[in-house]
């Protein structure tokens, strides 16, 4: 099976299932994308990791990071290994002893651990013939015309503005401490577009 490396593109609200988001994956060394369907916790989970956020309590990913260290398990590197029906399959390479095991695994999950133990993403070349678009990012195609509006691309809330920084950095603790990752991302962004 050739491999073919992805990175994280970006989250997207999905225009197509309400509720619901669109993780987009880039091929390293291409123009393909696999925009990929999944829930607003899995979610979450990854925007948070991308976002450098640090929740108050480990969550979820946070914790499975904690015991593998723990144990002296080591992450290697997850793998989209099947489409089958639209649902993506993955497997996390692990290593512990000495010896690799593979390990099923619901592919946003597979992602938010990637990015913890910071592991390379893999897929195979026929699973991008399947899935793989390409898109033109110019004038004429907004990510509005792709059926996905960019999580980056949302206009801040004009509330923000107004906000001194040391105002903003509170009300950053503020949305951490209440687990409102979204709307701490919003603000950092204001904060980082300050500096």
């Amino acid at each position: 099976m050739q491999k073919v490396r992805l990175n994280i593109l970006g989250l997207s609200v999905s225009q197509t299932q309400s509720g619901a988001y669109a993780l987009v994956l880039a091929e390293e060394d291409g123009d393909r994308r696999i925009p990929i369907i999944i829930g607003p916790v899995e979610a979450q989970a990854i925007a948070i990791q991308m976002e450098g956020l640090k929740p108050p309590r480990p969550l979820t990913h946070d914790l499975i990071r904690n015991l593998a260290l723990a144990f002296d398990i080591i992450l290697l590197e997850v793998t989209i290994h099947k489409l089958e029906e639209g649902i993506f399959f993955s497997e996390l390479l692990c290593e512990m002893n000495g010896k690799e095991v593979r390990i099923d695994s619901r592919t946003s999950d597979a992602i938010a651990l990637a990015l913890r133990f910071r592991c390379p993403i893999f897929t195979t070349e026929e699973i991008l013939r399947k899935a793989g678009i390409v898109l033109e990012m110019n004038e004429e195609h907004s990510p509005k015309q792709t059926g996905e509006e960019s999580h980056t691309s949302k206009p801040l809330p004009t509330t923000y503005e107004k906000y001194t920084l040391s105002d903003l950095e509170a009300a950053l603790n503020e949305a951490i401490q209440n687990e409102d990752y979204e709307k701490a991302s919003l603000i950092r962004d204001e904060i980082k577009r300050r500096k």
